[in-house]
């Protein structure tokens, strides 16, 4: 028998007994108490695979560490004698792995960890001897960062609020849990107008210093591209900037520096008006630096499933969904900022460690609720520091600005390694997360992510390497020879939308492999960085990229927020040649919300080859023509279009250095190789991964960025859909336009909105102003009320203006389809362009809607469509015509003829 065990017999016989009858009560305190602690030790061991006959013999000396949440930190971490916490786990960890002769495993008995402390992971804590130190947890091993919020009572003429003390150690976060279900931080519309200042605004009325704790009201800067009164606030399509407020008196409201500069300020090129030396993005923030919608404040908390966290009075708030009760709910605060931080350094890497079967779940990230807020570039970074908008990243282009060119600063993840080598993660889930889910960061080489699943994370699902030092001063800060494989990443970004689901910098000899991507605010995937320059006819920053491979990968419902991504996103010098640089290859790529591409090979994007994948569902397939700035001879960047299914139909050829040949135009997606499509997204022993869940079902996210117009007696609307689901697909939307004394409503099939994009709410009365919201609906139920948008007035019309015909239309056909391409009318009449009509001269009319057809007109963003089911050798004549609220314009004629089989 261990002393362990015998330290908790006598501590047990030490225990009176009160109720044992006087009869029994010599004999029996030793031998139930006894038995008690054998009981317990024998659940334990069964815990971890043992039996209770092995328990009461006594453990065999072992060199492995046992863990479990009733565990006791005094123990010397046997199967029998667990430990309670990892952080004890790994201190004894560092006495066994000098005399290892074999893989070490701490062994993770199911339930919750809290961590009080980040697991700080370095040198000290890796294999040993050539072996690994596996930390092996289970179904239902939990690391958490949250405490526990207890002590609810409805709140006393709250109409259905409630409030709880903040637990102890809750401070600050910026997300709440209610049975694992996200609640949305309480937002609403901005309560005044706003005038632009030097230092942040000039309000129409004093509002919002009269609200409680203005200075952690936050104002949010929603992007993606202006489309009917939808408002572009942000600094790019593909970011959300947010800045607190610094104070407010008054109407005087200031913002918090360094958060307000960064975002609104940008040196420019003295000879190039309008062009930030930054090169990403408008010099300034669009639309005035006016907000798009106000976030953290008490006094908008007044919809089911928002919360507020009142640090003055420590006093939790929620407003709870239906059917849910507070009391018995299991709610959870995040408070940690990290659950494991590996800590390698170039001369002591972190190593050989492998974690497996680990949720890690419930951590937060703050340095969007401080001064610094979040100045987006791009992708989750951030401009950072006083001043940070005129020297960061700004290098050899303007005085003081530091090196290397665009490093701006990386989104942190919850769960972090730092010169790590052989690093694993397997089997394990990022799930409830503040930050960004998984840091690969500097130095990280022969490392293995494979069949996890990433979900329900404020920021970038994960992140490989970083773009700070493109060419390093040794190989010890090398990232390469990472393994992303078989891993299902969904349902993100939930807070910063400008994320993406895996994001790699300046790496090597990477494969990003058979992931399925889906249901993402942004981009799916993000390669590379630095090839801005080409935009004032400058090579891209020279960068140590190359073999890196992206193969296999199923994406689909990508950019369902943002606009100008894509499916995979790739950017600046990615090798030395086409042998060894970037390859795109066997993927299946469709559906994708936002303008964009499948495949967008942006700015001094050299030495790409995109091949044998299938693409659709896009307002492009792939962007590939840019200058090659590496010298002066006018050509593009090197780039290899082959044997692809898609709907682009560009012909063959070489457009000076960009090779198209092979492709295949895609009339229907079940026409695709059967092949690739098999091959396509997580190998069949990794698809149980796709019935993993993390929380209880759910309403749906509620619809974002409405906009509408008014026609006739009713209102034209659109959304972006709701891409958080809640564990079953949205079935349909709501729209309810309300105006005088009346409302008035329709609903449309969540498939004839993915089809058209827009609903129409009719019999509304002409003169009247109405202010239009949207709610999605699934199998739990209805959502939240979507923000407004904003407010318009219906008027009787008579025959109106009709949008001008079609521009720029051509074809491109194989022997059996043709690819369209047009851009819409320089004049759209009296409203806006809805559609398309397509004449074929075989008699066929074919209706084009969509969201590519909304948001190309804005910026006369070309268009494409394919029509299939013709004869080979036959020429065909087609006639392209727009569609308004209005009617039909006049048509713009193409003609093709077929080619033979």
């Amino acid at each position: 028998m261990s002393e362990y065990v015998r330290s908790r017999i006598r501590s047990v016989r030490s225990v009176r007994s009160v109720r044992t009858p006087k009869t029994v009560r010599k004999a029996a305190p030793r031998a139930t108490a006894v038995a008690a602690v054998l009981a317990t030790l024998a659940t334990l061991g069964a815990a971890f695979g043992g039996t209770a006959d092995a328990v009461a013999s006594g453990p065999r000396p072992a060199a492995d560490v046992y863990v479990a949440p009733n565990g006791d930190d005094r123990a010397p971490g046997t199967r029998t004698a667990p430990v309670r916490t990892p952080e004890r786990a790994r201190d004894l960890v560092r006495k066994r792995v000098p005399h290892q002769s074999g893989d070490l495993t701490v062994h993770l008995a199911p339930g919750t960890y809290r961590l009080s402390r980040p697991l700080v992971l370095d040198s000290r804590d890796s294999g040993g001897n050539g072996h690994r130190v596996i930390w092996q947890g289970g179904e239902g091993t939990v690391f958490s960062g949250g405490r526990a919020v207890r002590g609810w009572r409805p709140v006393k003429g709250g109409a259905g609020l409630w409030s709880a003390p903040a637990p102890a150690g809750l401070d600050n976060t910026r997300q709440l849990y209610v049975d694992g279900v996200r609640a949305q931080r309480a937002r609403g519309p901005i309560p005044v107008n706003l005038t632009a200042t030097a230092t942040g605004y000039t309000a129409s009325a004093d509002t919002l210093a009269r609200w409680r704790n203005p200075s952690d009201i936050e104002f949010v800067y929603p992007s993606g591209e202006a489309l009917w009164n939808i408002q572009q606030y942000g600094l790019g399509p593909w970011t959300e900037p947010r800045c607190p407020i610094g104070s407010t008196t008054g109407t005087t409201v200031t913002m918090a520096q360094p958060c307000w500069d960064n975002s609104t300020r940008r040196v420019e090129f003295p000879d190039i008006p309008g062009r930030s030396i930054n090169m990403v993005g408008p010099a300034k923030l669009t639309n005035g630096a006016l907000p798009g919608y106000v976030e953290n404040a008490f006094e908008v908390l007044d919809q089911p499933g928002e919360w507020y966290l009142d640090r003055h009075t420590r006093t939790v708030y929620y407003r709870p969904r239906s059917g849910e009760n507070p009391r018995t709910a299991d709610v959870e605060a995040p408070v940690l900022e990290k659950l494991v931080d590996g800590r390698g350094t170039g001369r002591a890497p972190l190593h050989d460690i492998a974690l497996r079967g680990i949720e890690f779940s419930y951590a937060t990230w703050l340095t969007p609720s401080s001064p610094e807020g979040f100045s987006e570039v791009q992708a989750g970074y951030t401009v950072t520091g006083p001043e940070g908008w005129k020297t960061q990243g700004l290098c050899e282009y303007t005085p003081g600005g530091t090196c290397p060119y665009a490093s701006w600063t990386k989104m942190p993840g919850n769960v972090a390694i730092s010169h790590g080598r052989d690093i694993e993660f397997s089997d394990d889930a990022f799930t409830h997360l503040g930050a960004a889910g998984l840091e690969l960061g500097t130095g990280t080489k022969n490392a293995t992510v494979r069949g996890n699943v990433f979900t329900d994370i404020s920021g970038n699902g994960m992140e490989i390497g970083g773009v700070d030092a493109p060419q390093p001063g040794s190989d010890a800060d090398l990232t390469r020879e990472v393994s992303v494989t078989n891993n299902h990443l969904y349902a993100l970004p939930r807070e910063y939308h400008g994320g993406v689901a895996i994001l790699n910098g300046y790496t090597r000899d990477n494969t990003i492999a058979h992931n399925q991507i889906d249901h993402v605010a942004y981009s799916a995937i993000s390669m590379g960085w630095g090839g801005w320059p080409d935009k004032i006819g400058k090579p891209a920053t020279a960068n140590v990229s190359r073999d890196n491979k992206v193969a296999d990968n199923l994406i689909f419902d990508y950019m369902q927020a943002l606009d100008d991504g894509a499916g995979v996103y790739t950017q600046g010098l990615t090798g030395s040649s086409l042998d060894n640089g970037e390859k795109i290859t066997g993927n299946v790529i469709h559906d994708g919300w936002g303008l964009g591409r499948t495949v967008y090979t942006d700015n001094g994007c050299t030495y790409v080859t995109v091949q044998g994948n299938v693409l659709y569902g896009a307002q492009a397939n792939v962007l590939s023509a840019h200058v090659d700035y590496r010298d002066d001879l006018g050509n593009n960047d090197p780039t290899r279009i082959v044997g692809n299914y898609w709907e682009q139909g560009d012909p063959d050829g070489n457009d000076k250095g960009v090779v198209t040949s092979g492709n295949h135009i895609l009339a229907d997606p079940s026409e695709a190789p059967a092949d690739i499509v098999a091959a396509a997204g997580l190998e069949p022993r990794y698809r149980g991964l796709l019935g993993r869940t993390f929380a209880a079902d759910s309403v749906p996210e509620a619809p974002t960025r409405v906009g509408d117009f008014a026609a006739d007696g009713s209102a034209y609307v659109t959304w972006n859909p709701s891409y958080v689901e809640g564990g079953d697909p949205v079935t349909s939307y709501t729209v309810t336009a309300s105006g005088g004394s009346r409302s008035v409503s329709t609903t449309i099939p969540a498939a004839d909105f993915k089809r058209t994009a827009y609903a129409v709410v009719r019999g509304l009365d002409n003169g009247t102003p109405y202010t239009v919201t949207v709610t999605a609906r699934n199998k739990a139920g209805v959502s939240e009320v979507s923000l407004p948008a904003a407010p318009v007035t219906p008027t009787a019309g008579g025959p109106g203006a009709l949008p001008g015909a079609p521009t720029g239309v051509k074809a491109n056909a194989d022997a059996t389809a043709a690819t369209l391409s047009w851009t819409p009318p320089k004049t759209t009449g009296d409203t806006p362009v809805t559609g398309y009509r397509i004449t074929v001269s075989d008699g066929r009319t074919v209706t084009v809607t969509g969201r590519d057809v909304l948001v190309s007109q804005p910026r006369a963003k070309g268009m494409l469509r394919v029509i299939g089911k013709l004869r080979p050798a036959t020429a065909y004549t087609f006639s392209v015509a727009a569609l308004t609220a209005t009617g039909t314009g006049p048509s713009a004629d193409v003609s093709v003829t077929t080619s033979n089989r």
